[in-house]
């Protein structure tokens, strides 16, 4: 089903900046097709219908009212019939919940803002429990490259650290070697949400 079309707009009048083209013949268009088929609801899925709504709302962009109200349609029901997320107080004191849909952390059900580096090292050290990375290791896998100052990893750490508590063993240091999950951690990744 095509949910959207996408089309420039032209530039408001007395903006030189923004100037339109002398002869556009045809305006570009992007069109964005979903499958709202059976199955559960994603939240990138959500998000990009979303997303949609705030760009018509804005006049960023045209949608087709007839297939953006069928998608809305669909949504809405599959919205209502998920299932409602667990309460925040059904886990153990102390646990941390990586949400990779989201790209959000909750420790104790509070929503703990971190940057983008410190949220993929939480996730990459969660994804391999129990396993020793060394500085440039952690560099190549959650940076990307390897040609930064080791330290680096290291102040990032200490920033994660100090954001999840002093309670939460989380990174544990391993002296002259590098980094790893903590065995005390209670940590969960929610690949779901």
């Amino acid at each position: 089903m095509s949910v959207v079309a996408i089309t420039s707009r032209p530039a408001r009048p007395g903006r030189p900046d923004r100037a339109i083209p002398p002869r556009p013949r045809t305006a570009p268009t992007l069109t964005i097709t979903l499958d709202l088929g059976a199955g559960a609801l994603t939240p990138g899925l959500a998000r990009l219908v979303d997303l949609l709504d705030e760009l018509a709302a804005s006049g960023e962009g045209l949608l087709r009212p007839e297939e953006h109200r069928a998608a809305r349609t669909v949504l809405d029901v599959r919205r209502a019939a998920a299932p409602p997320e667990p309460p925040v107080g059904a886990e153990e004191p102390g646990t941390v919940r990586i949400l990779t849909g989201t790209r959000r952390v909750r420790h104790d059900g509070v929503e703990v803002t971190l940057t983008r580096i410190e949220y993929d090292l939480l996730l990459f050290l969660a994804e391999h429990p129990r396993r020793v990375f060394t500085r440039r290791q952690l560099l190549a896998n959650v940076w990307g490259y390897e040609h930064a100052v080791a330290r680096t990893v290291d102040v990032h750490v200490r920033r994660l650290r100090a954001k999840l508590g002093v309670d939460t063993p989380l990174v544990t240091t391993v002296y002259g070697v590098g980094y790893r999950l903590a065995d005390e951690a209670r940590i969960v990744v929610d690949g779901e949400r």
